[in-house]
């Protein structure tokens, strides 16, 4: 089976930006990001539409494809890049694995777990997900979580708690229950990715502000997989600072 990564990069963002420029170790984020991928997938790509971006990749000698502005997620990015990837090398790929840019210690066992799940042939979709940990806010809206059915396909994605424990305090919740958060990565079957991509919003995704919830309600299936790595994205400057602090 055929794999490529495609790192989504812009150079906006309103509580960072130049995040991918970041510099850490004196290397930019997004080179630590795809130094990483390179350790899982044979093809990687930066897809980007701004030509900071595309110079520093150039610049260590990494592989880019620039792409419209106008692009409201990563994955109608990764989209646009596909498409152009497999038109400049004349090669076909069965997956794309779409790679979040701010995850600089991306760890390769996670995106390997990741491609193990179109090991079955009628994965169409996936991602991971990750029990959360004692200390973690399970209520916090910023943390996605995640219920799946017994087969391991996601039932239904939320920035609110699910399940509800009826009968319980919501003190003890945390403890009462494995509740899962996703993790941020994806990996499509490329002919489903240009489908999805294709998509308008559903309901439920305006609701929670979730795209995943688009390719749910249009009848998609997403496999989860389950993670016990933890991931470290880079949101704020502060978050880069404690990145440092921990990996450096």
């Amino acid at each position: 089976m055929n794999f490529v990564g495609i790192i989504p990069a812009r150079y906006a963002s309103t509580r960072f930006p130049g995040k991918p420029l970041a510099d850490i170790g004196g290397k930019p984020m997004i080179r630590r990001v795809y130094e990483q991928a390179q350790r899982a997938l044979a093809h990687v790509f930066v897809a980007t539409d701004d030509e900071r971006i595309a110079a520093a990749v150039t610049e260590f000698g990494g592989n880019v494809v620039v792409t419209a502005a106008s692009h409201q997620s990563g994955t109608d990015r990764c989209a646009e890049a596909a498409a152009k990837i497999a038109a400049a090398l004349g090669q076909k790929f069965d997956v794309v694995v779409n790679i979040q840019g701010d995850e600089p210690f991306i760890a390769p066992r996670q995106l390997e777990q990741l491609k193990g799940c179109f090991a079955d042939a009628d994965v169409q979709l996936a991602t991971l997900v990750k029990a959360f940990g004692k200390d973690e806010d399970v209520f916090s809206p910023n943390s996605p979580k995640v219920v799946a059915d017994a087969n391991g396909y996601a039932l239904y994605f939320s920035r609110s708690v699910i399940p509800y424990l009826r009968g319980a305090a919501q003190a003890q919740w945390p403890g009462a229950y494995p509740f899962y958060k996703h993790v941020g990565l994806y990996a499509y079957r490329t002919d489903v990715l240009h489908r999805i991509h294709r998509l308008p919003q559903s309901s439920l995704e305006l609701a929670e502000g979730l795209e995943q919830l688009r390719w749910l309600q249009n009848g998609y299936r997403i496999k989860v997989a389950v993670t016990d790595l933890e991931t470290w994205a880079i949101d704020t400057p502060e978050d880069l600072e404690r990145v440092k602090e921990k990996f450096l």
